[in-house]
């Protein structure tokens, strides 16, 4: 999977523009520190069926993830969230999954992105 593929870079640019240089890193941080948890927190829900729960953790990872420019990403967040909102988890384990896969890929490519 190619850079452009997993970070739209004109979304990141732009973040990066309007937030600056030293903040960028302030903000990945975060992101680094809270993704990991809100995936555990989206399994977790998942694992109980608690679908309020879900639908928040998949809301915040997409809101996240959108505002770096992993919009395949978050698109699939969104999905999940989508899946919460309805209350009906039953078949979310492979997307689940998926994006707990997929965040290791993200995150290279931001702090590839971040130092490059």
């Amino acid at each position: 999977m190619s850079p452009q593929s997993i970070i739209d870079l004109a979304t990141f640019k732009a973040l990066k523009e309007t937030v600056g240089e030293d903040f960028i890193d302030e903000l990945l941080q975060a992101f680094y520190d809270e993704t990991p948890q809100l995936l555990a927190n989206l399994q977790q829900a998942f694992a109980r069926q608690d679908s309020e729960a879900f639908r928040l953790a998949a809301h915040s990872i997409k809101s996240t993830s959108n505002s770096f420019g992993a919009l395949q990403f978050g698109e699939l967040a969104k999905e999940l969230e989508m899946v919460g909102r309805e209350g009906k988890l039953d078949g979310a384990s492979e997307k689940v999954e998926a994006l707990v896969l997929r965040y290791e890929s993200v995150r290279q490519e931001l702090e590839g992105l971040s130092h490059g």
